[in-house]
C-alpha cells in the first residue's frame, strides 16, 4: 500500500475546530468531574462487563481487594496483605477493619468469598472479565471466608499473576446482592467503592456521587459523569468548549486545533493495549478459501510481512511506534518483529500453494471489527485491508459497533480475520499471556491452540522462581511469534483530551481513577 494513500485515510477523520456546534451540556460544576467516553457501560452486573470503558466506571461504585499502581505495582487495598500455602493451591488475604458498604453493611471476608463464588456460579451464566477471563487464567475452584478478616481463594495451581488479577475483581456486598436477581442486577448497584450510582441514561451517561460509607480515600469531586460520545470530533468540541473535563481516544490529528484554544489540551501516553488482526481456527470458516489458506503457519507468516505497521503508526496515530514481537508488553527482547517485506510475503503464499490467478487475486477474506472503539480503528482497518490486497489477498472490511462485535469476538464466531485490542499490563508478561489459557477459553477469540504452548502454560503451575518462570515464559513468546497467531500490529498509543482546569495524568493502562484528578 502507498504511503500517501495511509496518509488520505488520516486526513479524512480531520478535526474542524472552527466549526464548533452549539454545546449540548453546560459547562461543570467546580463539585462535578466530566469524562466522555466513546462507548457507553455494557451492564451494571460486575460480572457482564469485558470492555475497559464500562470496568473504568465500575471501578468507581466497586473496590477490589489490591490495586494496580500507574508504575504497575501491586498494592493492598480491601486487604492488607495475602499469603500463598505451601502447595500454592491457596492464597489467603487478609480483609481491613472498617470497611462499610453503601447500604451500611460491614465489608468483610464474608462478602469478599460471597463475591468470588458468584462470579463462578454457572447458574448465573455470567460472562465477563472476572468469570470469563480471571477465573480462567488463574485456574479458580473456590472461595472460603475463616472468620470476618480472612478470605481463602482455592485455585487448580500457583499463579504469579493472582495478586494482580485480585485487582481485577469488584467486591459487592453479599447482603444487598444476595437480594437482587440477576435482572435487578443488571440495571442498579449497591457500591463498595468510593462512588455510588445516581443514574444510568443509557447511550447517554451514567452519574455517580460520593458513596459517604467509603473512607479509604477522599476524592476532590462531589460528582462524577460518565457521557457516551461517539465521534471522535464531537468529542474534541465539548471538550475545548468546557463541557468536558477528560476525553478518550482524541485522534491525533486533532491536537494541534485542540491545543490552540486555552481551555484544554492533548496529552499522550504509550499504551499498553495490544492491537492485532486475529486468525479464527475455530473452524466456523472451514471449507471457504480464506479459512482454509489462515490454517497454515506459512501464510500467516506472510501476511504479517505485507503489513507496514510503523507507516500505519505514524500516518493514522501522529506517533512512532515499534511493532509488536508479541502478545506481551514486557516480551521477549530477543524476538525480531515480522518485518515489512511485501516481495518475500508473495513468495512465501507462491510457495504455500496460493499463487495469484489470473485476476490476480490468490483468495479472499472478510476482516471484521469495531468502529469508533479504538484509536483511529476504521482507517487502521482499511489500511491493514489494502496491505493484504496489495499482494493478492483481497480483503473487505465489514465495520460494526462495538455492540454488536464484542459478543462475536467472545463466541469466537468473528472473522476469518478479525481486528481488535486486548488490555495488557506492565506488571507481569504472564498476565499479558492469559488471553490462552485455553482454546474454548472467551477471551481466546481466534481459538487458537498450539500444543508446545498449552504445555508450557500448564507447567507455570509449579513454577515459584521468578528466574524459571521468565525461561518458560520467553519460550512461550517464542512459540507465539513463530506460529503467528495474529498479524502482530502495535501498542495502542493513547491520546486524552483534558480541560485546563483540572489536574489529572493519564496512565498506561487506560484506567482513569476520577480520584486522582484535582481541581486547579
Amino acid at each position: 500500500m502507498k504511503r500517501h494513500s495511509v496518509l488520505r485515510l488520516a486526513q479524512a477523520g480531520a478535526f474542524v475546530a472552527s466549526a464548533l456546534p452549539a454545546a449540548t451540556f453546560a459547562q461543570p460544576s467546580p463539585d462535578t468531574l466530566v469524562i466522555a467516553q466513546s462507548v457507553d457501560i455494557e451492564s451494571m452486573e460486575p460480572n457482564m462487563l469485558n470492555q475497559a470503558v464500562s470496568i473504568n466506571v465500575h471501578s468507581h461504585m466497586f473496590g477490589t481487594l489490591l490495586s494496580v499502581t500507574p508504575e504497575g505495582g501491586v498494592v493492598p487495598h480491601f486487604a492488607e496483605s495475602y499469603a500463598w500455602n505451601d502447595e500454592g493451591t491457596e492464597i489467603s488475604f487478609t480483609i481491613r477493619e472498617g470497611l462499610t458498604c453503601e447500604d451500611g453493611e460491614v465489608l468483610d471476608a464474608e462478602d469478599v468469598a460471597y463475591t468470588l463464588n458468584r462470579a463462578a456460579n454457572p447458574d448465573n451464566k455470567f460472562i465477563g472479565h472476572t468469570p470469563g477471563f480471571v477465573f480462567n487464567s488463574i485456574g479458580f475452584v473456590g472461595a472460603r471466608a475463616e472468620g470476618p478478616r480472612t478470605a481463602v481463594m482455592t485455585l487448580k495451581g500457583y499463579s504469579s499473576t493472582v495478586p494482580g488479577m485480585a485487582a481485577k475483581i469488584f467486591i459487592h456486598c453479599k447482603d444487598s446482592y444476595e437480594k437482587l436477581s440477576n435482572e435487578e442486577a443488571v440495571l442498579k448497584t449497591v457500591a463498595s467503592g468510593p462512588y455510588k450510582l445516581v443514574e444510568w441514561v443509557k447511550d447517554d451517561r451514567v452519574v455517580l456521587t460520593r458513596n459517604p460509607s467509603y473512607t479509604l480515600t477522599e476524592p476532590a469531586f462531589e460528582n462524577v459523569i460518565w457521557r457516551v460520545i461517539p465521534e471522535a470530533s464531537t468529542r474534541g468540541v465539548e471538550l475545548v468548549a468546557g463541557n468536558v473535563d477528560i476525553a478518550v481516544n482524541i485522534p491525533p490529528d486533532q491536537s494541534d486545533a485542540i491545543n490552540a484554544y486555552d481551555t484544554a489540551k492533548v496529552v499522550s501516553v504509550a499504551g499498553t493495549r495490544r492491537m492485532f488482526v486475529g486468525f479464527n481456527f475455530s473452524g466456523a470458516f472451514d471449507g471457504t478459501p480464506g479459512g482454509d489458506a489462515i490454517k497454515d503457519v506459512k501464510v500467516r507468516q506472510a501476511l504479517n510481512m505485507a503489513v507496514d505497521v510503523p507507516t500505519i503508526c505514524a500516518q493514522l496515530l501522529g506517533t512512532d511506534c515499534a511493532r509488536a514481537n508479541g502478545p506481551a508488553n514486557v516480551g521477549n527482547p530477543d524476538i525480531a518483529p515480522y518485518p515489512y517485506d511485501p516481495e518475500a510475503a508473495e513468495k512465501m503464499l507462491d510457495e504455500a500453494g496460493w499463487p495469484r490467478g489470473a485476476d490476480g487475486t490468490r483468495f479472499s477474506l472478510v476482516m471484521q471489527g469495531p468502529n469508533g472503539r479504538y484509536l483511529n480503528d476504521a482507517q487502521v482497518q482499511q489500511a491493514v485491508a489494502q496491505y493484504l490486497s496489495d499482494i493478492g489477498v483481497t480483503t473487505t472490511n465489514d465495520l460494526m459497533t462495538m455492540s454488536v462485535f464484542s459478543p462475536m469476538a467472545r463466541e469466537h464466531t468473528a472473522g476469518p480475520v478479525f481486528f481488535i485490542g486486548q488490555g495488557g499490563a506492565t506488571w507481569s508478561s504472564v498476565y499479558d499471556m492469559s488471553l490462552f489459557p485455553t482454546r474454548e477459553a472467551p477471551v481466546n477469540n481466534g481459538m487458537w491452540f498450539n500444543e508446545g504452548w498449552q504445555t508450557r502454560w500448564d507447567s507455570l503451575k509449579s513454577i515459584r522462581d521468578p528466574e524459571e518462570e521468565k525461561r518458560v515464559v520467553n519460550e512461550m513468546l517464542t512459540i507465539f511469534h513463530e506460529d503467528a497467531p495474529w498479524i502482530f500490529l502495535y501498542f495502542q498509543p493513547d491520546f486524552y483530551g483534558v480541560s485546563s482546569r483540572i489536574s489529572w495524568q493519564p496512565r498506561r493502562d487506560e484506567a482513569i481513577e476520577a480520584w486522582t484528578a484535582t481541581l486547579k
